[in-house]
């Protein structure tokens, strides 16, 4: 009940370390921000469906570098979508 959440895609808790699990193929990362407020999150979105899958929200920029990290893409190439 109070512990973390796990990830359906991989069974891990949220916030582990480690690679996350996802296929180039079919997905891609994304940071998705808020045009009200501003608030980003990192996630992936299907390219096929176009649906949005969320990972964490992100405050400053050294954590979508981190994301970016994570995932094994450049900063640069990661697209921001609203």
């Amino acid at each position: 009940m109070f512990g973390r959440k796990k990830n359906p895609a991989d069974g891990k808790t949220a916030g582990g370390k480690g690679a996350l699990a996802w296929d180039p193929a079919i997905e891609e990362p994304v940071v998705k921000k808020s045009i009200c407020t501003g608030e980003a999150t990192v996630g992936f979105v299907n390219r096929a469906t176009g649906r949005y899958r969320d990972i964490r929200k992100v405050t400053t920029p050294t954590e979508i570098e981190f994301f970016c990290q994570e995932v094994g893409i450049k900063d640069g190439k990661i697209k921001t979508i609203y």
